[in-house]
């Protein structure tokens, strides 16, 4: 399975996680409150896409978020924060149709890019929280090396809230982006685990991840002093169980985080030989891998060790995945395939906007009682994912009470957004 797309026992550090916990801990909701709807968008998606933070208000998305995590922040070899696209984060000018607000960047202000936008949309909708996200699939290199030590900890931490928080960004005014983020989003991919190729993995990675949450709480507690602000501190965490057992503590991480993101996707895909769903909310009857994938099964794993239900906040793709050559049997479903279906920016991964466009040539087939939905054509097979069975994910994370999903990535949706608006839909029934 694979992804995009991730201690100071002082009594000091004690008194401050004590203190500040539950203040940054307060944002979301309880039983019976409002479910958290979390909107993952990148920093690339205003390049091939063309999604600006604009679209989010186009498309009707903005008003139905709670939270927007912006991807990805990375961190360097020293396990400093850095800007992944210092361009697209703050330094490219938009024009007056481009922008949030409806009018042209000066290109002398001290703060542009999606950084700029991001504090027009904020503007416009006060009540979403903003937060920066930091590692994903490739900018997880060295997130061992920043969790190792209490010194490399305090380091990597300080310099995020500077960066980030603080808004020092390289290269601009001082303070140019201060107040614009309310809070971090830890997406490392994977303590003690495998991510992608290159990536430090420690055993001791799983103790470092508490240790990293509990040195977050503490300086975030000290940036409360001073601005009177809490934040939000959140992680994508993985669903395959052995990654959640291997890499983390299930209940102490859950009791340093605001929330944590479950990754709900990326259960199969074209990296195996056989079709099958990426999905699914339950396992299909007649599914052949083991072991067995799906969101119950991530869901219960972490509920049972410990995380409060209403701080699990399921992932949800607005993307398919896909395979080519497939045998014409079973409507397509766990048949051979020769490789990755052809698509628009990654072999196997297509967006589902642009899947839609070309829904003439597909056969959708559903699975109501798993939960899931896939497109055949007797040769290619798309998992999909479409505002029904948005609706259907929705439904079920209310009627766990759950606490929300969250969404990778905004990009995919329609220009009128039928993708949120279904989740929603079900989020609220």
């Amino acid at each position: 399975m694979t992804s995009r797309r991730w201690v100071l026992p002082a009594l000091l550090v004690s008194a401050l996680t004590v203190s500040f916990a539950p203040q940054a801990l307060a944002h979301g909701h309880g039983h019976g409150d409002k479910p958290r709807t979390v909107g993952y968008y990148t920093n690339w998606s205003g390049y091939d896409r063309n999604f600006l933070v604009k679209d989010l208000v186009t498309n009707g998305t903005a008003p139905r978020l709670t939270h927007l995590n912006y991807a990805f922040g990375f961190l360097d070899q020293g396990g400093k924060c850095v800007s992944s696209d210092p361009w697209a984060d703050y330094q490219r000018p938009f024009g007056a149709e481009q922008s949030v607000s409806g009018k042209a960047d000066d290109p002398a202000q001290p703060l542009l890019g999606n950084l700029n936008q991001l504090k027009q949309l904020k503007a416009k909708h006060p009540k979403l929280r903003v937060n920066i996200s930091l590692g994903g699939w490739t900018g997880s290199k060295y997130f061992s090396d920043a969790a190792l030590t209490p010194e490399s900890r305090a380091a990597h931490v300080k310099s995020c809230i500077d960066l980030w928080l603080k808004g020092n960004l390289v290269g601009a005014a001082p303070g140019a982006a201060a107040g614009l983020f309310d809070g971090i989003d830890l997406d490392w991919e994977w303590p003690s685990s495998e991510g992608a190729p290159g990536n430090v993995i420690r055993t001791e990675d799983r103790e470092n991840f508490t240790a990293l949450l509990r040195e977050y709480r503490k300086q975030l507690g000290r940036l409360t002093w001073q601005t009177g602000r809490s934040y939000d501190l959140t992680a994508f965490l993985p669903a395959n169980p052995a990654f959640i057992d291997r890499g983390f503590e299930v209940s102490k991480v859950f009791g340093l985080l605001t929330f944590g993101t479950v990754q709900g996707y990326d259960y199969h895909g074209a990296w195996e030989p056989l079709t099958n769903q990426q999905s699914s909310i339950r396992t299909p009857a007649a599914d052949p891998t083991s072991p067995k994938f799906s969101s119950q099964v991530t869901v219960d794993h972490y509920l049972r060790k410990g995380a409060p239900r209403n701080k699990v906040v399921l992932g949800v793709p607005f993307y398919s995945r896909g395979w080519t050559g497939v045998r014409n049997e079973n409507n397509g479903l766990f048949q051979p395939a020769t490789g990755p279906a052809p698509a628009t920016y990654e072999a196997g991964y297509e967006d589902y906007r642009i899947l839609k466009a070309q829904l003439g040539k597909f056969t959708v087939h559903r699975d109501p009682k798993a939960g899931h939905a896939w497109l055949f054509d007797g040769t290619t097979f798309w998992t999909w994912d479409d505002p029904t069975e948005l609706k259907r994910k929705g439904r079920y994370v209310a009627e766990r009470r759950l606490g929300g999903a969250m969404i990778w990535s905004l990009d995919g949706d329609t220009a009128d957004g039928e993708l949120i608006r279904g989740l929603t839909d079900g989020l609220s029934r």
